[in-house]
């Protein structure tokens, strides 16, 4: 099992910047390979903001590429979301998430105001 525990989030102006981080410890984290987010606003479907391998290689949703980063530390087991130039559609509570083994963080309340 692999526990992930996020920190970042709150309240930001529109145009304002936040960065997400999260964690993973537990016995499995040696199996860990693509760490991703997701975001589920009021009244949608949960959506892939953005994902990293264990390569590095990246890949985001339209709506967030050229504003956010996703990154991580592979020694530290932490993938990270800096997020840039953020928009009121952006507002939603982030998860990570290693989808692989089934993990999910405890979700993160980002609010973006206009």
């Amino acid at each position: 099992q692999v526990r992930l525990v996020q920190s970042g989030g709150g309240l930001v102006q529109a145009g304002g910047s936040l960065r997400l981080s999260c964690a993973a410890s537990g016995r499995s984290v040696f199996r860990i390979r693509d760490m991703g987010w997701y975001r589920q606003a009021p009244g949608k479907q949960r959506e892939l903001v953005a994902n990293v391998t264990s390569d590095g290689i990246t890949n985001y949703v339209n709506s967030v590429k050229g504003r956010f980063t996703i990154s991580r530390d592979s020694a530290k087991n932490t993938v990270f979301l800096q997020m840039n130039g953020l928009k009121p559609e952006d507002t939603a509570v982030y998860y990570c998430t290693i989808l692989s083994l089934g993990s999910w963080g405890q979700g993160t309340q980002v609010t973006v105001s206009s």
